[in-house]
């Protein structure tokens, strides 16, 4: 059993007892959440699509840490003009533990 969730924006492939790494929560480590934009739900086969979301489908998951991804290098030049510029980004993510699908 697989669902469809937003969570922060974004779109996400959730299965029960998975880890997920999403965008910074503002929520305390430990803390449960419910997630309730609900896009879709497979289970076993029986597929329920939402017109935009599933009535009455729910996520519940728990934050388990706050940390930092890996540094991704944004390099520019311009070639011939001796323009060069390095800059680096850190995304702030949250992992996530999803406890429980409720269709």
């Amino acid at each position: 059993m697989y669902a469809i969730v937003e969570i922060a924006g974004q779109q996400f492939k959730v299965q029960k007892d998975r880890k997920v790494f999403v965008h910074r929560l503002a929520n305390n480590e430990g803390e449960t959440l419910e997630f309730d934009n609900v896009l879709l739900i497979d289970n076993n086969g029986d597929v329920k699509v939402g017109a935009p979301l599933v009535s009455g489908a729910k996520v519940s998951a728990k934050v388990v840490s706050h940390l930092r991804g890996d540094k991704v290098l944004v390099f520019k030049k311009k070639r011939r003009k001796g323009y060069q510029k390095l800059n680096g980004h850190r995304q702030d993510l949250t992992e996530i533990l999803i406890e429980d699908i409720k269709a």
